[in-house]
């Protein structure tokens, strides 16, 4: 796949699981308006983060002429659903997603700059524009895990296996 076509296959999935973590946040928003009011406002704040970057790789697709992914609608609901639930569950299953999830993202980010340096600048820089945010939300709730609870043993390896997936879903479709 010429490098180009890399970058806009990647910017794709970046799109659609950008779409995917605003909708993790909204499902949360939802339950903890009813359960967690403390949490609520901090999950707004991550879930504008996440919008807006799901608008920095959506333009970077538009300029190119590229559609969406077909992941897209995938990845909104499965993202919703898992937010809803995990909410429901509470802080220690809102903290484990979020971490498992930028965990693997975080991995994905390192390596699509890594092969994507000097081949794709215009990819490369839209990506780096939101490597510091995803940290920020997976520190932000790796500092609230507490060892040796049950959400996190549990939920830790689901999410961030689904995850994978979910990436590895949108490269193939």
């Amino acid at each position: 796949m010429p490098d180009s076509e890399l970058g806009a296959r990647i910017l794709k999935v970046n799109h659609a699981g950008e779409h995917g973590a605003a909708n993790i946040y909204q499902g949360q928003i939802v339950a903890t308006r009813l359960l967690l009011h403390a949490l609520t406002s901090e999950l707004a704040d991550f879930r504008a983060h996440e919008e807006k970057h799901r608008s920095i790789f959506w333009s970077e697709l538009q300029r190119r002429g590229k559609p969406r992914c077909r992941s897209y609608h995938l990845c909104g609901i499965g993202g919703f659903v898992l937010g809803l639930i995990t909410g429901l569950l509470r802080r220690q299953a809102i903290a484990a997603t979020t971490v498992a999830v930028e965990n693997v993202v975080l991995g994905h980010l390192q390596h699509q700059l890594d092969v994507l340096s000097g081949n794709d600048e215009a990819a490369v820089a839209a990506i780096q524009r939101i490597v510091d945010y995803e940290r920020e939300h997976r520190d932000a709730f790796a500092a609230r895990l507490e060892p040796g609870r049950f959400w996190p043993k549990v939920l830790t390896p689901i999410v961030a296996v689904s995850t994978e997936t979910v990436i590895w879903l949108g490269m193939k479709l």
